[in-house]
């Protein structure tokens, strides 16, 4: 069966007689193609809403990721700093920021 053939039980032609009668008294030729619905489940409109969910989660999970990468670096830098400054004095009260190593 050719590609451009119809599916179903129909002639891939016009009988010579309908065509010559449309011709003299000017009707339209009406071709009725019955499509049968298709079988199966449609695909594309199961998957696109999973696609999307899909790409939501990934991308609050690189959210998480990224703010537990930037709380660790500024945990590790207030660390750094107050390991440097030593001991922080106000008025005559002391504040150690971070421990001595001995």
């Amino acid at each position: 069966m050719d590609h451009r053939t119809p599916q179903g039980n129909i002639a891939p032609h016009i009988p010579a007689d309908d065509w010559q009668r449309a011709q003299a008294t000017g009707q339209p030729v009406v071709i009725v193609v019955h499509n049968p619905a298709p079988v199966g489940i449609p695909w594309r409109r199961i998957l696109v809403p999973f696609a999307i969910a899909g790409a939501a989660v990934a991308g609050g999970w690189g959210l998480v990721v990224a703010l537990c990468f930037l709380l660790d670096a500024a945990a590790h830098t207030a660390t750094v700093i107050a390991s440097v400054a030593g001991p922080i004095g106000i008025g005559g009260i002391t504040l150690r920021l971070a421990r001595n190593k001995t």
